[in-house]
């Protein structure tokens, strides 16, 4: 990957492509009035493009940007200010004060969604294997204006950590964390919109062995929580216990600590 400003860019854009670069450890390309594309016909990688209001990752190959932004979040955290339910949080019965672990962050939308019952006195951290999609989804998180006060400050909270969920499970002290989660949707090829849709080329298909859901039942103090298509034999082979969603394409699977 490789890092560039926008087309009309200025000083404080370059100097913050470069730092960002130097962070990433990628080549910083100067822009030079070129378009991404013409500039990828040359390198043929990635491309991270600093811009005024916001980071864009373009796949190298790919004609439209992939950009952070709350995606589902938004209109769940709105449904639970009106007092209905959220699927996730009835799985993982979260409320104030609980931590969770997303162990599959990609956009970080569950997770949004984790944060804003968790609330204050809770935590969440969300695993990201890919780099340049965990430092765009940390920035987003960071600098994203939902228009919501409580919302921004669920999404500031989250903290992003780049790396392997069985490597950070294997770290975790025992009955550590209240809620962990596993959402490896990718391999069902579930594409319910065009923000999930863009994360396909950047995601990770780390899978789901015992060892993971063994390290994560001994992390775990109350739930393991596994998201999933409704045709998957993963419930079955792992031992969750199924909660059905009528005409869903995914269930939500629960294993209980107590």
């Amino acid at each position: 990957m490789f890092v560039t400003t926008a087309g009309r860019t200025n000083e404080e854009m370059i100097a913050q492509a470069r730092e960002i670069a130097d962070e990433l450890k990628a080549d910083f390309v100067p822009r030079k009035k070129r378009s991404v594309i013409a500039i990828q016909k040359i390198i043929q990688e990635d491309c991270l493009v600093v811009g005024k209001e916001r980071l864009e990752l373009y796949p190298f190959g790919e004609k439209e940007p992939f950009f952070f932004h709350p995606n589902s979040a938004m209109f769940r955290i709105k449904r639970l200010m009106k007092g209905e339910s959220d699927p996730l949080i009835e799985a993982g019965k979260l409320e104030a004060g609980m931590s969770f672990l997303d162990c599959s962050l990609g956009l970080g939308s569950d997770s949004i969604v984790a944060s804003f019952v968790a609330g204050k006195t809770g935590s969440v951290i969300g695993i990201e294997a890919r780099q340049e999609l965990a430092f765009l989804v940390k920035s987003g998180l960071k600098t994203w204006d939902s228009g919501y006060k409580s919302i921004n400050q669920a999404m500031y909270r989250i903290k992003v950590n780049e790396g392997y969920s069985l490597e950070f499970l294997k770290k975790q002290e025992d009955n550590s964390i209240d809620c962990i989660y596993f959402d490896p949707m990718f391999d069902e090829s579930i594409l319910e919109s065009d923000g999930i849709r863009g994360l396909t080329h950047f995601a990770v298909y780390e899978g789901l062995s015992k060892e993971t859901i063994d390290h994560a039942m001994r992390v775990a103090r109350k739930r393991v929580i596994l998201k999933d298509h409704f045709r998957s034999k993963r419930f079955e082979e792992f031992g969750f216990q199924v909660y059905q969603r009528k005409s869903a394409k995914f269930h939500f699977g629960v294993i209980k600590k107590e």
